[in-house]
């Protein structure tokens, strides 16, 4: 049974002509799906009964089920979902003073495999469907306690560039103005950086941010914490970056894991600053969420020493504020402590 949140407004109109019944209806069907929250096709009250039972024996109205919803001390909610294959991921609603950010996940698991990643750790298994993207949006925002703007930021389980097509795709359908309406602007990929997927986020959606979680400032650091950097390079993602902001005129976000001993040295601090030189940006420094790895986090001396080296450097910079610690918020934490029994 397909899944009804992988279609988009031309999809569902497609299938209402194939059935005899009028376009107007796909439009119908797109507002209660994603302007007034149906739950259900028989929701749908102003479409005719029959409809209503064809739509259903069709389509799949709820791609997973919600396992566990835990809130943070700070407001940071962490979800577990259970596929219908029963595979589980995680999304995580972050809220500030003026907007509220959903992370959203593109796989189950991850193939990249970061050395410091839970996410890596637990292994990869499928990508995401279109509708098991779209879908984790449309649960949070029903979570919601009241308005606000919403940015959808891919950053949650998986590397969205390895699943770049349904991630297109759940971007028009959450952009579409029939449909949710979230601008285009507040869209963000994040990636450990596939240079031929930056080219094609510029030339498809240039109006889409980007994130690159960088990690190193050298290849040999990289390779060891970012196992895709031997196939793709500082040297190549960096020409793909200069040519996005060429495309794009956009900013890029850098986000830096710090790791102590690893790359947190006032030496990676001066090398970091060379790399990102000319391009428009700004450095994220995340001090390590702790894991089970063998990694741990830098003293907070030695964070700020890291922050002042690339700012004197004309790099601006800023250390994150750890969001939802008490509920291990890091990406794949709450999959791997489900999966363990823990």
């Amino acid at each position: 049974m397909r899944d009804i949140f992988s279609l988009s407004v031309e999809d569902l109109a497609e299938f209402m002509m194939k059935i005899g019944q009028q376009r107007y209806r796909a439009d119908q069907v797109y507002e209660w799906l994603y302007k007034r929250s149906a739950t259900s096709f028989d929701d749908m009250t102003n479409l005719p009964k029959t409809l209503r039972g064809e739509l259903s024996q069709q389509f799949n109205m709820v791609p997973m089920k919600r396992l566990t919803r835990e809130i943070s001390s700070d407001g940071t909610e962490k979800f577990l979902f259970e596929l219908t294959d029963g595979n589980l991921i995680e999304s995580v609603l972050i809220e500030h003073s003026d907007r509220k950010t959903f992370c959203i996940s593109t796989q189950v698991g991850c193939p990249v495999k970061c050395a410091f990643c839970a996410t890596g750790r637990s292994g990869y298994v499928r990508n995401l469907t279109v509708g098991e993207i779209v879908y984790q949006a449309v649960e949070i925002e029903r979570c919601l306690r009241g308005l606000g703007g919403i940015n959808i930021v891919f950053m949650g389980m998986g590397e969205p560039l390895l699943n770049l097509e349904n991630v297109l795709k759940s971007i028009r359908i959450l952009n579409n103005p029939q449909g949710r309406a979230i601008g285009i602007r507040r869209f963000m990929i994040s990636t450990v950086g596939i240079p031929e997927g930056i080219r094609t986020i510029a030339e498809v959606v240039p109006g889409v941010k980007l994130s690159v979680s960088i990690h190193a400032p050298n290849d040999s650091v990289r390779n060891k914490l970012v196992p895709l950097n031997k196939k793709y390079r500082l040297n190549m993602l960096i020409k793909s970056l200069r040519e996005y902001v060429e495309h794009t005129g956009n900013r890029i976000s850098f986000e830096y894991v710090l790791i102590e001993g690893v790359n947190d040295s006032p030496e990676d601090a001066r090398m970091l600053a060379e790399v990102v030189s000319g391009l428009p940006s700004y450095v994220n420094l995340i001090p390590l969420n702790p894991t089970d790895s063998e990694y741990r986090r830098p003293a907070s001396e030695k964070i700020r020493s890291f922050h002042k080296q690339l700012e004197e450097r004309g790099i601006e910079a800023f250390v994150r504020i750890e969001r939802g610690g008490d509920i291990k918020a890091a990406c794949g934490q709450l999959r791997l402590r489900h999966v363990k029994g823990g």
